[in-house]
C-alpha cells in the first residue's frame, strides 16, 4: 500500500512539474531526468530517517495550534510558509539548528542529533524535502484550549509522580529519604559522595545557612559537648531561631522584586512598602503554610480581612516599578505595564512559568496563549496600589505605636495612592481590561474575562470551578481570590507545579544548586530535573505536611546530602564537573547581607531589633535585611556583593569576585568599626594573653582553632605591629595591632566563604 502511495506521489509530482499553467508563450519547464529517481531517493530517506527523527525530537514543540518558534512541522505546506527550508541545506535555517551552526540549537535541551541523521535531514531537504504525508500523532492534537497532549505530557504539567525512596547499597549513609534517591543517582553515574564535613565546617554552615549569623565560640562548644543527636537538635533549635525568617525572607525578597521605591526618574519613596518586608519575616517564622502563604499575597484582604498580616501580604502585587512622571497618551500603556508586572511576577515566583512572553503573541515554547495571557490578566483589572490604615497592635513585636498604620496593599475599591496626573484624569484603572494586538492599547480586540491556564486546569474543570462571586456590598471582584484558588488546588488546579516550584527553591539555597537549575523558568526554555522523582517526592511531601516548609528544611537539613565535605575529587569531577549529582558539598561565597551581618557579629555590634521602618544610613548596626530598598539609591555594599537590582524577579543572584571587594574589608569604614570592636571583644572580661586572643579570634570568625604554624605566624606580625605603634607613640598600641588582625581575619576567604 505504501509502495503504491509513493508511485501515485511521484506520478503527481512529475506531472505538476511537467504540465504546470502557462502564461502567453511561455515554455513548461523540463523535468530532469533523474527526477523520479532523486524524488525517490527524498521519500526513502524521509521515511526511514526524517520523519522518525521530527517525530522524537521535534513534534513536541513545532505542532498543534501554538507550535514553538512559529514552526509547525506537520505539513510540508506549514514548513516551507514558515520560511525555515530553503532550495539548500545550506541556506536553510532548519539544518544550521539541528547542525548547531545558528542558535538556539534543536532539539531544545535534548542532545544533538547522531551525525548520519543531520546528513540524512540535509540531504532530503537537498532533493525538496518532500513529505508522504502529514506528520500525525497524539503531540499533534490539540483540544478545545488549543493544548496538546504533547504539552499535558510535559514533566511539570504532569501530576506529582509517586516514587517510594529507591533501595540503596550504602545504607549509613542514607541517613534520610532525601538520600537515597540522590545516593541512586550517584551510583548510576559512577560517582562516590563524600564523608561528612567536619563538625566545626559543618556547624559554621548551618548556622550561616539558616539564620545568617556565624556561631558564637560558646554556641560551637555546645554543640561539641551535646552528644548524640546534637546535629538533630541544633537544626530544630535554629530552625525556631527568629533570625531564621530575617535570613530566608531575604530570598523570597529577591523572587518578590521587593523595593520600597517607584523607580525611574523621580524614584518616589513608599514609606509604607515595608510592611511587606515584615510580612515575610514572620510568615517564615510562624512556618505559616505556603499555600496560605501564596493566596494571602494574592487576595489576603478578600480572604482574611480581619488580620492584618494578610493585608500586609498583599504588598507582593503592588512591589514592582512604576512610572511617577506620565503624560496623558501614556496613561493606559502604563496601566497594562503595571498590569503585566503583576502577572508575570505572579507567574515566575509561584509556578515558574513566563507569562509575560505571551504579552504580544502566543508563547513561543510554552502552551500559553496570548489569550490565555490576557484572560489571566483580567484577574488584576481593578488591583490598585493604595494605603489604608491597620490596626497592627495584635502583632507581636510590632515597631508600631497604638494608633492604625498605614501599610501599603494591593486592593480595590480604596482610594489609590496619590500620583501626579491625578489632576490630568489619570484614572489609576480601566473598568475593563482587552485582549490587545502585539500588545498594543492601541489595538485593542475582545474584552477579557478571567481564566485560568488551561494546561493546568485538570479533570475537565473550567474556570468556573474555581470563581467565587464577591460577597453582597463587597468592594472588590473576588477575581484575586479565584486565581488563589486555582493557584493552590492540589486535585484539579495548579497545586502541584506550586509545590514543585517551592520545594526547588529550598533545595537551591541549602545545597546550591537547584534540582530544577532555573528555579524562574519551569517551563521549555529552563533545565530539566537532575533528579525528578526526588522534586515530586519532596513536593508530595510538603502537602502531606501541610504545605509547611520548616518540615521540608529539616529533611534537607539533616541529610548526608547536606553534610558531606566539600572535598574536590579529580575523578568524580571528570564525570560530573558541575557536581549536579551532589557527590560533594559546594563552597560558596556568602551573599551581601550575610557578608555585612556576619561582620557585625564578630565585632558584637550587631542591632538585632526586629521590624519596623528601614534605613539607607549604611552606618546602621540593624541587620541587612532592614536596610530600605531604594531602587535609585541601593546600598553600595549590598550591590558590591551582588544583590539584584529589585526591577522584575530574581530566582538566583550571580556571584562574582573583584577587587573592590577585597577593598571594601581594607578600606570600608562598616568592617573597620567592626575590626574595633572585634579586637575590643577579644579583650574582655580582662586583658588576655597574645595566644588566647588569636585562639579566640579565630573561633569567632572562623569557627575553628588556629593550627600552630597559623597561630606562631600572626603572634610575629601582632608583636611587630605593637612595637610599631609603640615607636610612634601611641599608648593604645596593642589595641590597635589587635584591630589590624581581626581586619585582616575578617578579610580572608575562609571567612568570605561557607564550606
Amino acid at each position: 500500500m505504501r509502495r503504491f502511495q509513493s508511485a501515485i506521489l511521484l506520478a503527481i509530482a512529475s506531472l505538476l512539474l511537467a504540465t504546470r499553467a502557462v502564461h502567453g508563450n511561455e515554455p513548461a519547464p523540463q523535468v530532469p531526468p533523474d527526477h523520479a529517481a532523486r524524488m525517490q531517493e527524498a521519500l526513502d530517506l524521509f521515511r526511514t530517517q526524517v520523519r522518525p527523527a521530527l517525530v522524537d525530537n521535534c513534534l513536541e514543540c513545532h505542532s498543534g495550534g501554538t507550535p514553538k518558534a512559529d514552526l509547525d512541522l506537520t505539513t510540508r505546506d506549514a514548513v516551507v510558509a514558515s520560511g525555515m527550508i530553503d532550495d539548500s541545506a545550506e541556506t536553510s535555517h532548519f539544518y544550521a539548528v539541528i547542525a548547531h551552526a545558528e542558535e538556539p540549537f534543536m532539539p531544545h535541551k535534548r542532545d544533538k542529533l547522531p551525525a548520519d541523521t543531520i546528513a540524512a535531514i540535509a540531504r532530503w531537504i537537498d532533493l525538496g524535502a518532500p513529505y508522504d504525508g502529514p506528520l500525525s500523532g497524539e503531540a499533534a492534537k490539540t483540544d478545545a484550549d488549543g493544548v496538546s497532549e504533547a504539552d499535558r505530557q510535559f514533566w511539570s504539567f504532569q501530576p506529582l509522580a509517586s516514587a517510594d525512596p529507591p533501595d540503596v547499597d550504602h545504607e549509613a549513609w542514607a541517613r534520610t529519604p532525601v538520600d537515597r534517591f540522590i545516593l541512586a543517582k550517584l551510583r548510576e553515574q559512577g560517582l562516590t559522595p563524600n564523608a561528612d564535613a567536619e563538625p566545626r565546617k559543618l556547624v559554621r554552615r548551618l548556622y550561616l545557612d539558616v539564620t545568617g549569623l556565624p556561631p558564637t565560640p560558646d554556641e560551637i562548644a555546645q554543640f561539641l559537648a551535646d552528644g548524640e543527636g546534637a546535629y538533630e537538635r541544633l537544626v530544630d533549635k535554629l530552625l525556631a531561631s527568629p533570625h531564621f525568617g530575617e535570613r530566608w525572607a531575604r530570598h523570597w525578597l529577591d523572587v518578590a522584586r521587593f523595593a520600597e521605591s517607584d523607580g525611574f526618574e523621580h524614584d518616589k519613596d513608599r514609606p509604607h512598602a515595608y510592611h511587606y518586608r515584615d510580612f515575610v519575616i514572620r510568615a517564615i517564622n510562624d512556618d505559616l503554610p505556603f499555600d496560605q502563604f501564596v493566596r494571602w499575597q494574592l487576595a489576603g484582604d478578600e480572604i482574611a480581612p480581619e488580620n492584618p498580616l494578610a493585608w500586609m501580604a498583599t504588598g507582593f502585587l503592588t512591589a514592582g516599578v512604576f512610572p511617577t512622571q506620565i503624560t496623558e497618551t501614556e496613561f493606559e500603556r502604563t496601566r497594562y505595564d503595571q498590569l503585566d508586572d503583576m502577572l508575570s511576577t505572579t507567574g515566575v515566583a509561584f509556578l515558574g512559568l513566563t507569562f509575560g512572553c505571551a504579552r504580544c503573541h502566543d508563547h513561543k515554547f510554552d502552551p500559553i496563549a496570548a489569550e490565555d495571557y490576557y484572560r489571566l490578566l483580567s484577574t488584576f483589572t481593578s488591583t490598585i496600589r493604595t494605603e489604608p490604615e491597620r490596626d497592627l497592635t495584635s502583632l507581636p513585636d510590632t515597631a508600631e505605636g497604638t494608633s492604625p498604620t498605614k501599610i501599603q496593599v494591593g486592593s480595590e475599591g480604596l482610594p489609590p495612592v496619590e500620583n501626579h496626573a491625578d489632576g490630568r484624569g489619570y484614572p489609576h484603572f480601566y473598568p475593563v481590561t482587552h485582549m490587545l494586538t502585539r500588545g498594543d492599547p492601541l489595538q485593542k480586540e475582545q474584552i477579557a474575562t478571567q481564566n485560568f491556564l488551561p494546561v493546568l486546569m485538570r479533570n475537565g474543570y473550567d474556570a468556573s470551578h474555581w470563581q467565587e462571586p464577591p460577597p453582597e456590598n463587597s468592594s472588590t471582584s473576588y477575581r484575586r481570590r479565584s486565581l488563589a484558588n486555582w493557584m493552590t488546588d492540589v486535585d484539579n488546579g495548579a497545586g502541584q507545579l506550586l509545590a514543585r516550584v517551592i520545594v526547588n527553591r529550598l533545595w537551591q539555597h541549602h545545597i546550591g544548586r537547584g534540582l530544577v537549575a532555573t528555579p524562574n523558568d519551569f517551563g521549555m526554555q529552563g533545565e530539566r530535573p537532575t533528579h525528578p522523582e526526588l522534586l515530586d517526592w519532596l513536593a508530595s511531601e510538603l502537602i502531606r505536611n501541610g504545605w509547611r516548609l520548616k518540615p521540608i528544611h529539616k529533611l534537607i537539613l539533616t541529610s548526608s546530602v547536606y553534610r558531606q565535605g566539600s572535598q574536590f575529587h579529580v575523578e568524580n569531577a571528570a564525570l560530573d564537573p558541575q557536581n549536579a549529582w551532589c557527590w560533594r558539598f559546594e563552597p560558596r561565597r556568602l551573599d551581601a547581607e550575610t557578608v555585612r551581618d556576619a561582620v557585625l557579629a564578630c565585632g558584637g555590634l550587631l542591632d538585632r531589633q526586629m521590624y519596623g521602618p528601614g534605613s539607607l544610613d549604611e552606618a546602621t548596626l540593624r541587620r541587612s535585611v532592614y536596610f530600605t530598598v531604594k531602587r535609585s539609591q541601593m546600598i553600595s555594599s549590598m550591590q558590591l556583593f551582588d544583590m539584584p537590582e529589585p526591577l522584575v524577579s530574581i530566582g538566583s543572584r550571580a556571584s562574582t569576585t573583584t577587587a573592590p571587594q577585597a577593598l571594601w574589608f581594607m578600606n570600608g569604614p562598616v568592617a573597620r568599626r567592626a575590626a574595633e570592636g572585634f579586637a575590643a571583644r577579644l579583650e574582655e572580661p580582662a586583658a588576655k594573653s597574645l595566644a588566647a586572643a588569636v585562639r579566640e579570634a579565630f573561633l569567632v570568625a572562623l569557627a575553628r582553632e588556629p593550627s600552630q604554624q597559623e597561630r606562631d605566624h600572626w603572634l610575629r606580625m601582632i608583636a611587630a605591629d605593637i612595637a610599631d605603634f609603640t615607636t610612634a607613640g601611641h599608648p593604645d598600641s596593642r589595641q590597635r595591632a589587635l584591630t589590624n588582625f581581626c581586619q585582616l581575619l575578617l578579610s580572608t576567604n575562609e571567612f568570605l566563604y561557607v564550606e
